[in-house]
């Protein structure tokens, strides 16, 4: 029986280098896909009439994006299975993909509960013709990092209610994150290239309003379904959280870098302020919190 219990440790002790082995290569991803957008899209000149640098700026700008959402949905998937095993992970894993996958289609063909809008090809395939299939894995790897970080701050504090307090502020987070993802990644300003586009508008930066309303619900609820049917209570300390924190931080950076380069300062404050400090305080070290689940 020790043997056993000694082999899944050391197995799941395997999975941590390479948690962040695919951490690393998604930030990589990131920033291809920034460089794609910034510098190769605007600036042809620099690689028109060279072979090797119009395959290079080719890559960046049309594969990074998806590549991104897969590897960082990896990177999340062997943390999960090093810091909270095989059924905590998967269970999250299919509530977050199964639901957001649902809501994004049913809200491309019905514009609800997120307003009216269609995905363009940078993203890659897609399910249905309509969302593209990278979509729902960065529902979870952004979802599951959001529940992560919050847990951690739950546990810091010893809320109430644990588990209620995690689900509520990891919902806050994933949706902190979309206030500056979203205008970046459909701004009028980006002429260059769209990632969706809006067939209606409204008061935020251009968006419905019910877009935010819409990320909240899909978030809640997912993130809800995938730590409820857990059906345990919490560990008296929450798991480690440096890596689940870099992949935060590094894909609300990215949005305020868009974000800036598209004129629109007052939502990278706001990501600084809502997402960036909220998620930060989950670093700080737990000694023997207490919470009732």
């Amino acid at each position: 029986m020790r043997t056993a219990t000694r082999r899944v440790r050391l197995a799941r002790d395997g999975l941590r280098p390479v948690a962040w082995a695919f951490a690393g290569l998604h930030a990589v991803a990131l920033v291809l896909g920034l460089f794609g957008i910034l510098v190769a899209i605007p600036h042809p000149e620099l690689w028109a009439g060279q072979a090797h640098a119009a395959a290079f700026y080719a890559f960046a700008l049309n594969k990074t994006g998806g590549a991104a959402m897969f590897l960082g949905a990896i990177a999340m998937l062997a943390y999960g299975l090093f810091a909270l095993g095989a059924r905590r992970t998967l269970i999250f894993f299919f509530a977050a993909t199964v639901i957001s996958a649902t809501a994004e289609l049913t809200g491309t063909k019905t514009g609800w509960p997120f307003g009216g809008y269609e995905y363009t090809g940078f993203l890659g395939p897609k399910l249905l013709g309509r969302v593209p299939v990278a979509v729902p894995l960065s529902w979870f790897y952004m979802g599951f990092a959001s529940y992560v970080l919050a847990d951690a701050v739950a546990a810091q504090r010893a809320w109430r209610n644990r588990t209620l307090s995690s689900i509520a502020l990891g919902t806050w987070l994933l949706t902190a994150w979309d206030l500056v993802l979203d205008p970046s990644m459909a701004a009028p300003q980006m002429q260059y290239i769209h990632f969706w586009v809006w067939h209606e508008s409204g008061a935020y930066f251009g968006m419905p309003l019910r877009n935010l309303a819409g990320w909240f619900g899909t978030g809640l609820l997912f993130i809800a379904v995938g730590r409820l049917l857990w059906n345990e209570r919490v560990p008296r300390t929450a798991p480690p959280v440096a890596l689940p924190f870099a992949i935060y931080a590094v894909n609300v950076v990215w949005s305020m870098v868009l974000s800036v380069s598209a004129g629109m300062w007052p939502t990278a404050l706001a990501a600084i302020a809502l997402a960036l400090l909220p998620a930060a305080f989950a670093l700080r070290r737990t000694h023997g919190a207490t919470a009732t689940a």
